[in-house]
């Protein structure tokens, strides 16, 4: 087949950002392949051609998931050149180094790790939504779905508490200068943010190593210590810079989602209060509704044919995970948000194969407290404002606010 293109598709288009779904419904079943000159990537759009390249990560690599969407400016590359030492481990790490560090990553965030932390979820999320509920308005993202991961995945890694702001917004800036238009100025504040990010978590992983605590990243130290070549101080650096961006703000989008997707739909809601044994199920509806990570990318590493379009060697993919999870050749009625939905857990939302996320049962545990919580000590909850805004990039979507009220 030639390579198809389409016009018209602006991933940033803010009613594209707004509702993306009927656009999306339309390019899936017109051109579920194109390249897109703009931004030179392939865009994939179906859950089968999808999760097919999710799952060989031999001809898709991930070598390309973490550069900038568009190109940096002079001054920005130079500061990042000169400070920024993360070297590729995780998400766009190669082969074999990718999967021994993985390894020792799932070994450390064990079941036990998991069972400790979840009073400190329950705790927090309690003490968050306390505060919250005594005002009859409020914005639940600063209240609530903004905070509450934030605080557990930063406890989780050992962050000293009093650097929460800080460590936050490092997020939301590093979302615009990786995945969207960001100015030039932008580029180059943000650039010089994330060098004394980096070098913070320099700093961290290294009075762990001179001082092991009961931690994530102590946990890491200890398999270093243990075995200096099995992991290196600079790849538990490189795992802790990662995590303590990825481990938050896709737990806050999906949890925002969550709560807007279930008060839009008073019935669904007053049943989730009803029956806190659906709140499983409305975590992983949210979840495939509304994917925290809307896209993501892949690089080829040979001529591939994807869904019927020969792709050439070195084409960059965008992977639409938000197409994906609406696919009618995946779920049935797809554009219906249903709490009681069978087939919700084959959502791609965490992936799938070697870069399965690794933090995927401690955000299904902190979106599953909040809506349990909420749902027994504010069954009233209602929107305040119906319009919301998203986040002006290609990949993490989620409402920027949600006003809430309830009668206190």
């Amino acid at each position: 087949m030639s390579c198809p293109v389409r016009a018209g598709y602006d991933p940033l288009a803010p009613a594209f950002l707004t509702d993306p779904y009927p656009q999306l419904a339309e390019i899936r079943a017109e051109t579920p392949v194109f390249h897109h000159p703009e931004l030179n990537l392939w865009v994939v759009t179906r859950h089968t051609d999808i999760e097919r390249i999710m799952k060989d990560h031999r001809t898709f690599s991930g070598a390309n998931t973490q550069e900038p969407v568009f190109p940096l400016n002079e001054e920005a590359r130079a500061l990042l050149a000169d400070g920024f030492g993360t070297s590729p481990t995780m998400s766009n790490g190669p082969e074999p180094k990718h999967s021994r560090v993985r390894s020792h990553c799932l070994k450390v965030f064990s079941a036990r790790r998991l069972e400790v932390l979840a009073p400190t979820v329950r705790a927090r999320a309690d003490e968050l939504i306390t505060q919250m509920l005594r005002r009859p308005r409020f914005d639940a993202v600063t209240e609530l779905t903004y905070p509450l991961p934030a605080s557990v995945v930063f406890a989780l890694i050992g962050f000293p508490a009093e650097d929460t702001v800080m460590l936050k917004e490092l997020a939301a800036e590093r979302m615009v200068f990786t995945w969207g238009r960001a100015t030039a100025e932008q580029q180059t504040d943000v650039a010089a943010f994330m060098v004394r990010y980096w070098k913070y978590c320099v700093d961290f992983v290294h009075q762990r190593l001179a001082e092991p605590r009961d931690d994530f990243t102590s946990d890491l130290i200890r398999v270093h210590l243990d075995d200096p070549e099995a992991l290196t101080v600079d790849e538990i650096t490189n795992v802790i810079h990662a995590i303590s961006f990825a481990g938050h703000e896709t737990t806050t989008n999906v949890a925002t989602s969550a709560l807007l997707r279930l008060l839009r739909d008073r019935p669904q809601w007053e049943a989730l209060c009803a029956d806190p044994s659906l709140v499983p199920g409305a975590v992983e509806e949210a979840l495939r509704y509304d994917p925290s990570l809307f896209t993501w990318r892949r690089q080829t590493t040979r001529p591939v044919d994807i869904g019927g379009v020969e792709v050439p060697a070195g084409a960059k993919l965008l992977l639409l995970i938000g197409s994906a999870n609406h696919d009618p050749q995946a779920f049935d009625d797809p554009e219906a948000f249903d709490i009681r939905r069978e087939a919700a857990r084959h959502h791609l939302t965490f992936g799938r194969g070697i870069h399965y996320c690794f933090g995927a049962p401690l955000a299904r545990m902190e979106i599953g407290v909040m809506l349990e919580l909420l749902g027994k000590r504010a069954p009233s909850l209602r929107l305040a404002d119906a319009d919301v805004d998203y986040p002006q990039n290609i990949c993490f979507r989620g409402p920027t606010e949600l006003w809430l009220e309830w009668d206190a």
